[in-house]
């Protein structure tokens, strides 16, 4: 979401992380917005047509008011509208029995989260792809970002699920999952404790608050199970923020933090443990998708040490490839028979890996095409902000800054690059799509739509009185922009 500006809170958007899905929606998902980057995980609504101009005054269905913190995505499904929060209440609960020994200060942890980012970065150096390479920026990164991470809480706090009226706005239900003191903070105005997205098929609504519990409801908000997966350590108490990932009655839950890390599919109608796999990583915020080819559903993962591909059935590792940076928070999108991976803390890396690949690809073989900082020309790849896939050209920021490449998703080839976004400031929001046009949106409230094409063509800014981290959401002519306090739906 999402570091050091983690921009975790990107991660959030990010957020940081949720459902893609293997097979071909049908219609009806097609038409909602129903998980982390929409019903085809690449940020586009087929059927959308947003306006393309509004302000506080004008072209507002709605604008209501959100209680608590949170920069979870809002989902769509008809008439209902998701969205997670944490409310800080004035409870001094007991503390959580997991968190850690208070005996281990964090400055310590820092310092040897410090030394092991040095090591990561020496051996991402030497963990480049080969294949046929675009034009391109560095494939390495440096540490991650210093510096302290926010306290540890002394109250309590309210995690909560909350449904509204599509039409009105009007609460329709809520849902408290879990009421506890967490175990550590997030660096205040970067994260939220309520940064993933939750995720629907229609029928069931799966939503993670990763420390504090995975949880089903149905859609009338009755509680259908619940799990407790531990407790996460984030580097540098950057925060969480990943998406679960549902797949027909699989829900997968991506868990990389300091301790040790691992991936877990659940059986969705019950929450139960299918299969879990450790994981060679540290933080990283990356939801994970989901491709079915030639008749195989992988889950790929993209972190800090590699991007893997899992066997969704088995939980066999089908591939694998290094040389991503620190800190990685862009989701993978698929294009055609390949899944396109970038990040972009201190350094850019960006690559695109055949799904019929097997085995280690970071040095024996090729990947499609990537970017190794070996020529001058060097596009920024995201840092918090996950790319959009509009057809197939993709669309990304450089870092957490208003500057835009759009290239060719098949070939890696720059149509545009490093383009100033005129009236944005910082970005944790990652861009959407719809009717020809792309909408990216600011920390400071400001929206700029551009058309969709290889040419850049700005066609309005607009700007809301509020500030906004969360990732938009398009059904039909409506947008959805939640920000620090308000939830807007925009149409005509």
């Amino acid at each position: 979401m999402s570091l050091k500006h983690l921009a975790l809170g990107a991660l959030l958007t990010l957020s940081i992380l949720t459902a893609a899905s293997a097979e071909e929606p049908n219609r009806e998902a097609l038409e909602n917005w129903p998980n982390w980057r929409g019903p085809n995980s690449d940020g586009v609504a087929p059927y959308g047509n947003p306006p393309t101009e509004w302000s506080e005054d004008s072209n507002i269905k709605w604008k209501i008011e959100v209680p608590g913190l949170g920069n979870a995505t809002p989902i769509i499904w008809k008439n209902q509208i998701f969205i997670l929060t944490a409310i800080e209440t004035d409870k001094k609960a007991a503390a959580d029995p997991k968190a850690q020994d208070k005996n281990d200060p964090q400055a310590t942890r820092e310092e040897d989260q410090e030394k092991e980012e040095n090591k990561d970065a020496q051996k991402r150096s030497e963990d480049q792809p080969r294949g046929r390479r675009g034009r391109g920026g560095r494939g390495v990164g440096g540490r991650g970002g210093r510096g302290r991470g926010g306290e540890k809480p002394s109250k309590a706090y309210d995690f909560v699920v909350l449904c509204f009226d599509r039409q009105s706005g009007k609460e329709l239900w809520k849902q408290v999952a879990n009421e506890t003191v967490p175990h550590e903070g997030f660096r205040a105005g970067d994260n939220s404790f309520a940064s993933g997205s939750p995720t629907t098929d229609g029928k069931y609504l799966y939503a993670s608050f990763g420390s504090f519990g995975v949880y089903c409801y149905d859609l009338d908000g009755k509680l259908v199970w619940e799990r407790d997966l531990g407790n996460m350590e984030t580097r540098n108490a950057f925060g969480e923020g990943t998406s679960p990932t549902l797949y027909r009655d699989r829900l997968i839950v991506n868990w990389d933090h300091e301790g040790q890390s691992q991936i877990f599919i659940l059986d969705a109608k019950t929450g139960e443990t299918k299969w879990q796999r450790e994981r060679d990583e540290k933080t990283s915020w990356a939801t994970p998708l989901v491709v079915e080819h030639k008749g195989r559903v992988q889950v790929i993962v993209s972190a800090t040490n590699r991007v893997r591909s899992y066997d969704l059935e088995t939980g066999d590792l089908v591939w694998e490839c290094g040389g991503q940076t620190t800190n990685t928070i862009p989701s993978p999108l698929k294009i055609d028979d390949n899944v396109i991976c970038m990040s972009g803390f201190q350094g850019s890396a960006i690559y695109s890996v055949p799904l019929d690949s097997t085995g280690d690809l970071t040095k024996d073989k090729k990947v499609a095409w990537y970017y190794d900082g070996e020529t001058d020309y060097r596009p920024g790849t995201p840092y918090v902000p996950s790319a959009l896939l509009y057809g197939d050209l993709l669309y990304f920021l450089k870092s957490n800054d208003a500057m835009l490449t759009c290239m060719s998703a098949h070939t890696g080839e720059v149509f545009f690059d490093k383009q100033r976004l005129q009236g944005l400031g910082r970005i944790y929001s990652s861009p959407v799509g719809a009717g020809d046009k792309v909408y990216i949106t600011g920390r400071d409230g400001a929206t700029l739509v551009i058309k969709h094409g290889e040419k850049f063509e700005q066609l309005a800014t607009n700007t809301l009185n509020d500030g906004i981290d969360a990732s938009g959401a398009i059904v039909s002519n409506e947008l959805f922009l939640r920000g620090k306090k308000h939830l807007y739906c925009i149409a005509e």
